[in-house]
């Protein structure tokens, strides 16, 4: 199985789930550095809708200025255009395999499409 982790290797719960993924057997593990190489608007808004959540669910707050932006209260295509912009926005990790998406905070949450 092969399961794409959008990784930022300073964050310890993408570091923890990106380990989690490497030690479960038979999954061929794509680490793609978002803050490098982030996804296109559509790929970004299809992991989203795909993972259950709204683009102000997978905004993160913490470390940004996302909350003096007011982009928690934003319309989602306002928040995907920002997260497009400065892709620092898009919480993390969001992990894809043939069986979904997961925004996996908990890194347990990878557990659920493995």
């Amino acid at each position: 199985m092969k399961a794409t982790i959008w990784h930022n290797p300073e964050c310890g719960t993408s570091r923890k789930v990106l380990a989690l993924l490497q030690a479960h057997e038979g999954v061929e593990v794509e680490a793609v550095e978002y803050l490098k190489h982030p996804p296109s608007r559509e790929r970004l808004a299809s992991l989203i809708e795909r993972a259950g959540l709204t683009p102000q669910q997978a905004l993160r707050l913490r470390g940004t200025e996302a909350e003096a932006r007011g982009l928690p209260q934003a319309d989602a295509d306002a928040v995907l255009d920002a997260m497009i912009a400065e892709p620092i926005l898009i919480n993390r990790p969001l992990v894809e395999t043939p069986k979904g998406v997961r925004l996996c905070r908990p890194p347990e949450q990878v557990e659920k499409i493995l």
